[in-house]
């Protein structure tokens, strides 16, 4: 299905969101949940838009939705974990990922190296000091510098595809 078509002059198509929604639905990705820790309470939100953007400097991306209320305190603190799910933790994916205010009721967590809440049971983890931000529509692009990295587990991995969890099957 043709959803949109150069225009000459340099004119932007009209996007259909439902197409847009659809489209881009059908490319897979992994799963995390950005975290900080601000005055003794733990923040986080569920983020599959996260990227590696670039190994000198070390550098990370992810992107939340201008409505978040959680981003805006986690970048007050300034330094945050990315945890990569694990596919047994759609739950803790979709608790973290709701608005609310105890987001972390029942969910086990130590500190990570800066301090950020690390979820049990996460693959790995990613410390981050925030670097810089920029406009991306309805979204903010954050980009962390990794300050550390960890392996936790071989589990495989949470994935999101077509608005669904779920979970890479191999051989």
């Amino acid at each position: 299905m043709l959803t949109g078509v150069n225009v000459p002059g340099g004119r932007t198509p009209a996007i259909d969101a439902t197409a847009f929604k659809t489209v881009l639905g059908r490319f897979c990705s992994g799963v995390t949940v950005i975290t900080a820790l601000a005055e003794d309470e733990p923040l986080g939100f569920a983020c599959q838009s996260f990227a590696s953007l670039s190994i000198d400097p070390p550098l990370v991306s992810f992107f939340p939705a201008r409505t978040s209320s959680t981003w805006p305190r986690i970048r007050e603190v300034g330094r945050f974990c990315v945890n990569i799910l694990a596919d047994d933790q759609a739950e803790i994916c979709r608790q973290l990922g709701r608005p609310g205010a105890d987001k972390f009721a029942g969910v086990e967590w130590t500190g990570s190296e800066n301090g950020s809440p690390l979820l049990a049971g996460a693959m790995a983890s990613i410390d981050c000091e925030l670097y810089d931000e920029a406009d991306g529509g309805d979204h903010t692009i954050v980009i962390g510098r990794v300050t550390c990295l960890n392996e936790h587990s071989e589990a495989k991995p949470l994935l999101f595809y077509r608005a669904a969890f779920g979970r890479l099957d191999t051989q």
